[in-house]
């Protein structure tokens, strides 16, 4: 069973813990519009987190790449919700799929919308890639 998951204005945790949860169920995950879902919390903090995540991963040219696309971030959010160096929380972090637009397939299915009432500052994973 497939579930589409439709990340425009829905937090970047809460998209992530429920695509969790429904991969270790069973189900395929699809997460798309990465690039509109949001991160609450001050900007500065938050592009520091990222620039400092890709000063650990070590040397640039050998590895390991830490890339800055919403998808990418997206997807390595997801991961690290599940045990992804174990045999079940692999095979769930293999049925998830994340995309920036909305491939043609998936246009006309039915889309879940985890969106909340935000009262805290947020920005869009597309406005973070750019100052990262």
């Amino acid at each position: 069973m497939k579930i589409v998951i439709d990340a425009t204005g829905g937090i970047l945790g809460r998209i992530a813990a429920y695509s969790a949860k429904q991969s270790l169920l069973g189900k395929e995950v699809i997460v798309v519009n990465c690039n509109e879902a949001l991160i609450t919390g001050e900007k500065n903090a938050i592009v520091e987190k990222y620039r400092r995540l890709r000063r650990m991963a070590g040397w640039s040219l050998k590895g390991p790449k830490i890339l800055k696309t919403p998808e990418r971030i997206m997807k390595r959010t997801i991961r690290g919700m599940l045990a992804h160096k174990k045999g079940r929380g692999s095979d769930a972090f293999k049925r998830i799929k994340c995309y920036n637009k909305i491939p043609n397939e998936f246009e006309n299915v039915e889309k879940i919308e985890l969106k909340r009432e935000l009262r805290v500052k947020a920005h869009a994973l597309k406005r973070i890639e750019e100052l990262i």
